[in-house]
């Protein structure tokens, strides 16, 4: 099953911890064997796998590193490449914030009160 955003989030944790127990299996590892290498606990593994929620992202990645699969985390997350333009403009120096959505003002011009009852 492909991963978008048609699919809830405990369906993409679900799919998620599917694919980690079919390279597990194809590995031959035991659940005990890979939460060893990886540094957990096995009850950690069993939740990966069967798409608990309630996995901190510490022990997604180093079932991530037993596994093999830690590079292709750069898949899931590429590193943000800005535009041509933002790198001329920002002559080489990194962005340090976000400049935030311009708020629309359709209030009406401030005056010195002439107008008010």
């Amino acid at each position: 099953m492909k991963i978008d955003n048609s699919l809830t989030d405990e369906r993409v944790l679900k799919v998620i911890g599917e694919r980690l127990l079919g390279i597990r299996l194809a590995r031959n590892l035991t659940q005990a064997e890979l939460a060893e290498q990886a540094g957990v606990s096995k009850r950690t593994v069993e939740r990966l796998e069967s798409g608990a929620v309630a996995i901190q992202l510490s022990g997604f990645v180093r079932v991530c590193r037993a596994l093999g699969l830690l590079e292709r985390l750069e898949l899931l997350i590429p590193e943000p490449a800005p535009s041509p333009m933002m790198q001329l403009k920002r002559q080489g120096k990194p962005r340090q914030r976000a400049s935030g959505d311009k708020a629309t003002d359709n209030s009406k011009p401030w005056t010195w009160g002439e107008n008010t009852p």
